[in-house]
């Protein structure tokens, strides 16, 4: 497949009559803010809209695609695939909208390939959207998308020829929508764009992201602010000020690295070596002691030797990052890594992220072990069996640890009075590697 060009937007085919619409929603969490605001203007037209609905008894279903890495084309296409099969038993009476990612770099191919889908849009299908949301996430969280799109020219990456140059949003704006989700019940908010550190730079002709941190942490009201998807090269200083200086700015940065030997960054045209991404990581370090370092790690680089994935390994474990993640090299049509030979092996590729998660499994039950006995502050995400689930200020939703509280030995009146968004104090019991199980203090 290629990529193919955009078609024009029709989401006012929507607005004929009352719908009962079923929103899916693939890929990352700058796809669910756009999900997100679609729901809200579609809601704002008098239509009943649900996420991810298990029944099969919508009349209109839209898929919000991925594009990113192959597994994620995968999983779009069997998305799509399976609400043919599920419209075929409604005897077609669904209209199955297939948008986002996925779309606008195959448009064509997939036309062609599913004629059962009714409609097509790639990304702009989102420009249209209301700024009020119909949240997704739990009432508690929600993401806070300041920017569109990408000016970085990373090798490996085809989000630039997905979603464009980069758009800031302005601050004021940012601001009044933070404040929104704060008086609807936000606690969390959760900043995201594909690269939160360029932010500004196109808007104000400077990096701005240190001044929108502040205004967030000043003015919106949020009990935590948390930063996603910064970028290593010119990382801007003054967002690590506003994290030093604010208390409702969580101490998180999370910052892909992708890897550390030279040669492979260089290839990778990530902007960064090795020497300065690690006085980045003692940057972090020194004027954060307190901070939660998440990253992500790509493997098996076309030519990556043996000896420069050994390097990688030494880098974690040197590192000792709180968080990781890692991905099998994918080549992705269009981008300058992809006239490159794909030379490691599939096999080889899988094996290198399970050695590098390995020692990341090792590190993360390390750190928490040493967390037994101590008192940390905890953000509810809900209930499951007998326990409280919840988060620290070091992690994410979906994608880091959970705090297991156990409540057995709650007065049932204390355990009714603990809802999702409340905070809590917990003192840590036992630890596993992606775990930590506590009680209330």
């Amino acid at each position: 497949m290629t990529p193919s060009s955009l078609n024009p937007p029709t989401v006012q085919r929507l607005t004929i009559s009352q719908l009962k619409i079923n929103i899916i929603t693939l890929g990352c969490s700058k796809n669910t803010v756009d999900s997100e605001k679609l729901a809200g203007r579609l809601s704002a037209e008098g239509h009943a809209v649900f996420f991810d609905r298990q029944r099969n008894d919508c009349d209109t279903v839209i898929i919000n695609t991925c594009g990113f890495i192959g597994d994620a084309k995968e999983e779009s296409i069997n998305a799509i695939l399976d609400q043919i099969a599920a419209k075929k038993r409604r005897h077609n009476r669904t209209r199955l909208i297939v948008s986002g990612c996925l779309v606008q770099r195959y448009m064509q191919e997939l036309k062609d390939e599913m004629p059962e889908v009714d409609e097509w849009h790639g990304t702009e299908f989102f420009s249209l959207s209301d700024p009020h949301r119909n949240l997704s996430t739990p009432s508690h969280y929600a993401y806070l998308k300041i920017a569109e799109g990408c000016n970085r020219s990373c090798s490996y990456c085809a989000i630039p020829l997905i979603r464009g140059a980069h758009r800031s949003r302005p601050i004021d704006e940012l601001v009044a929508e933070a404040k929104q989700l704060v008086s609807h019940g936000v606690k969390e908010i959760i900043v995201i764009s594909q690269d939160t550190t360029y932010y500004g730079l196109d808007l104000y002709h400077r990096r701005a992201l240190g001044e929108l941190l502040d205004r967030l942490a000043s003015e919106s009201g949020a009990s935590w602010i948390r930063l996603h998807y910064t970028y290593p090269t010119s990382f801007p200083v003054d967002a690590i000020d506003a994290i030093a200086h604010h208390p409702n700015i969580c101490n998180y940065i999370d910052i892909p690295l992708q890897h550390i030997n030279s040669r492979i960054l260089s290839s990778m045209q990530r902007g960064i070596d090795r020497e300065g991404t690690l006085q980045l990581i003692d940057t972090f370090r020194r004027r954060l002691p307190d901070v939660a370092i998440r990253t992500t790690l790509i493997v098996g680089y076309p030519g990556e030797t043996q000896e420069e994935f050994d390097e990688l390994k030494d880098f974690v474990r040197q590192a000792r990052f709180d968080r990781m993640g890692c991905f099998a090299y994918s080549p992705e049509e269009g981008t300058p890594a992809y006239s490159l030979p794909d030379d490691v092996p599939p096999e080889e590729k899988q094996r290198r992220v399970s050695e590098l998660m390995a020692i990341q499994e090792q590190i993360s039950w390390e750190k928490n072990q040493a967390l037994i006995g101590k008192t940390l502050r905890v953000i509810v995400d809900g209930h499951y069996q007998e326990y409280l689930v919840g988060r620290t200020q070091y992690d994410s939703p979906e994608v880091d640890d959970e705090v297991l509280v156990d409540t057995r030995a709650l007065k049932p009146s204390r355990l009714q009075a603990i809802h999702p968004g409340d905070f809590v104090d917990v003192v840590v019991t036992d630890a596993l590697e992606n775990d930590l199980f506590a009680r209330l203090k």
